[in-house]
């Protein structure tokens, strides 16, 4: 083989190791729709506002509480609100993991709750929880 032929195959690995890595840093730093989710931003803002103001506000208890805060607040305690006496007795501080739940099966975190409303997608659900945290 000649020293040309081996300077061109060495190149020609050389270029394959590089796009190799620039594929991994792209694929590695792009975000995905689900992470974009999961991000909240104005993705889980207009899905709250799609899903979830028809009984919720922010600021205000509508048909259910007050939602402006809920992350990390023990469940049942906005004082303007009547809440089931499931939900009341629920010993549940909102998380990541528990409103993931709650919007998944709300039978699941207070059987007998007064909202039969879910979530089925956990890509809205991820935006959702993400947006409120947000907050």
């Amino acid at each position: 083989m000649t020293i040309q032929k081996k300077r061109c195959i060495n190149k020609a690995r050389s270029a394959s190791i590089v796009a190799v890595g620039v594929l991994a840093l792209v694929a590695r730093w792009t975000v995905q729709p689900s992470q974009a989710a999961e991000q909240g931003g104005q993705d889980g803002k207009s899905l709250f506002e799609k899903r979830c103001t028809g009984c919720h506000a922010l600021d205000a208890d509508h048909e259910g509480p007050r939602l402006r805060g809920v992350f990390g607040r023990p469940a049942g305690i906005v004082k303007t609100f009547k809440y089931s006496e499931a939900l009341q007795k629920a010993k549940v501080t909102w998380d990541e993991t528990e409103l993931d739940k709650w919007l998944t099966d709300t039978e699941s975190i207070a059987p007998d709750n007064d909202m039969g409303f879910r979530v089925p997608k956990q890509e809205e659900r991820a935006a959702i929880i993400a947006y409120l945290k947000s907050l």
